[in-house]
């Protein structure tokens, strides 16, 4: 048993020596310990880490990192859009890593301003998921941990990959909201999460992420499947009902999927895309009627 100790004890001891990363945004950050007093700046950032075996090591976190259940408990440093700069300082953290998003700028640039490294984690694609969790573990000294995570995700990828390669197009309208009505476009994860399963966004050439559309533009385009991440009574797809000639809606192709698992390009968006890929095939079932 004392071995058995030792042993895990030496698996998840920090490694010793400077290390030497690049970020999503391909800046090189370099640390010349590994990060023992991380900030995260974004709830899927709180997911990664904690992925990467840096769950204890998070002292801070923005609003709405409440996955796994301990971050429910870490102290909350702000929101995506402000957060709380004389809090972050009174932390003393060693690294921050933060989410490249339409509000961050300013943020970012704020904590710039303290010294501390930066690490920008935005995943445009589904590899970069597992590839954040083994650099960040790289940084925080948590390999063991990371390494067979990320390995872990890249299989589940490419078992997705292989079942649903070829598989036939179907045209996706993908909602976040109706009020106002919402849509992520082909700069976000969610269109390479929808290409995988066989699935075209409909608004995958817009070039803001989060884009506003309309009722009108949505029925001229027509899709064979609405995939919405509301409640269904809540913003969510029984908008969809009374336009009988949308094919999605004539076909029954009006599918909720947790939003939580999709629109946060975390680990758990691996089994997300699971999700949406079944649901991809079902429409696809669905069109003999």
């Amino acid at each position: 048993m004392r071995l058995m100790m030792v042993l895990a004890t030496a698996l998840l001891a920090p490694a010793v020596g400077a290390v030497t990363v690049h970020d999503d945004a391909g800046n090189a950050v370099t640390l010349d310990k590994p990060a023992m007093r991380v900030i995260s700046m974004a709830p899927h950032v709180t997911e990664t880490l904690f992925a990467a075996g840096g769950g204890s090591r998070i002292v801070g976190a923005v609003n709405y990192s409440d996955y796994p259940e301990a971050a429910k408990s870490i102290p909350r440093i702000g929101s995506n859009r402000e957060i709380d700069m004389e809090r972050v300082i009174s932390m003393k953290p060693d690294l921050i890593v933060a989410w490249m998003h339409n509000n961050s700028e300013r943020q970012i640039e704020m904590v710039r301003k303290l010294g501390v490294p930066v690490f920008l984690s935005d995943p445009q694609k589904l590899e970069g998921i597992p590839d954040n969790v083994a650099r960040l573990g790289q940084l925080m000294g948590t390999q063991a941990v990371a390494d067979p995570a990320a390995a872990e995700l890249r299989r589940q990828l490419a078992s997705l990959r292989s079942r649903y390669a070829g598989r036939p197009t179907v045209r996706t309208f993908y909602q976040v909201w109706d009020k106002p009505l919402y849509t992520l476009s082909g700069r976000h994860i969610i269109t390479d999460a929808l290409r995988l399963c066989g699935g075209e966004n409909i608004f995958d050439k817009l070039t803001v992420t989060a884009p506003i559309v309309s009722i009108e533009s949505v029925l001229q385009a027509d899709p064979e499947a609405v995939f919405g991440t509301a409640e269904k009574n809540y913003g969510g797809v029984n908008l969809w009902k009374p336009y009988a000639s949308l094919t999605a809606t004539r076909k029954d192709n009006l599918f909720t999927v947790d939003g939580n698992l999709l629109n946060r390009a975390g680990p758990r968006m691996i089994a997300g895309t699971a999700v949406l890929c079944e649901k991809l095939e079902l429409a696809r079932q669905r069109r003999s009627r």
